[in-house]
């Protein structure tokens, strides 16, 4: 197993540099095709044209999305030129309000998507309505590279957040590729409320199915306490030095986590580190 499609989407010239960067990384050392896709978003029209609206205006708002693209587009293809690694971009336009069906669309038969945090100080709606759709509706898994992009020899060191659910396997087995180029993997639990469903050591199946991927782990179990979930997670990446984060994303509503905080929304505002994430 390989990763042999990687995509990312552009919507801030901002974002170009590292995104293609990062993803080109990964391209040179899966031997992958990269597809660069710049979205101009139509932020004007929410996904229909409001009665009484000036054609003038629409037209207006659709040729600034138009120029968007194009400009993003030529950053884009100046940048992936001096990367020596096999790719393909072209602009596209969408209006906001179906931003998620176009995005669905083109993350459905890639390996792995490539996108900048959408929270936090360089996070943006846009973008958190993009990694939700990659996610929900494309189904792909997403790599997070946070702000400086990836770190040399990435990938190195792992974490696995593991508490059993079908989002954290899912996340598990995308992460494959990258698992099996570490030197070392941690199934990390933070100490588990559910009851655990087989006998024997918690974490034990997924370590063997690991081990028989050629990847070598140890399980790890760390004391919740009074703490955040997402806080002992982040803790337990930085006293174990790992440079890849790996989990279940929304494992609760997306509703419930804007609304009351979660782990996925916790650490994608604070984790230092590139994450995958699979739901």
């Amino acid at each position: 197993m390989s990763y042999k499609t990687l995509l990312t989407l552009i919507r801030s010239p901002d974002d170009a540099a590292q995104q293609i960067s990062a993803a080109a990384q990964l391209a040179r050392h899966f031997d992958a095709h990269l597809e660069i896709i710049c979205i101009g978003i139509d932020e004007v029209q929410m996904g229909y044209y409001f009665a009484g609206a000036d054609s003038m205006l629409q037209e207006t708002s659709i040729d600034m999305a138009r120029e968007r693209a194009q400009d993003l587009l030529t950053q884009a293809e100046a940048l992936a030129e001096s990367e020596g690694v096999r790719w393909s971009a072209r602009g596209i336009v969408s209006q906001y309000g179906v931003l998620g069906d176009v995005v669905s669309q083109l993350a459905r038969f890639v390996d792995l998507v490539i996108l900048p945090p959408p929270y936090g100080d360089e996070g943006h709606v846009e973008t958190e309505a993009i990694l939700e759709a990659v996610l929900f509706s494309g189904t792909a898994p997403v790599l997070i590279a946070p702000k400086g992009g990836l770190p040399a020899g990435f990938p190195k060191r792992a974490v696995i957040g593991w508490d059993e659910s079908g989002e954290a396997l899912h996340a598990t087995r995308a992460a494959l590729p990258l698992l099996q180029a570490c030197e070392d993997a941690r199934v990390t639990m933070v100490t588990p409320s559910r009851r655990i469903r087989h006998s024997g050591t918690p974490g034990e199946d997924l370590s063997t199915m690991l081990d028989r991927h050629g990847v070598k782990v140890q399980i790890d179990q760390c004391p919740k306490g009074s703490d955040r979930v997402s806080d002992v997670i982040l803790t337990h990446v930085r006293d174990t030095d790992a440079d890849l984060l790996v989990m279940g994303a929304y494992g609760h509503s997306r509703f419930r986590e804007a609304l009351l905080g979660g782990a996925t929304r916790d650490i994608l505002s604070d984790a230092p580190l590139p994450l995958l994430l699979a739901h």
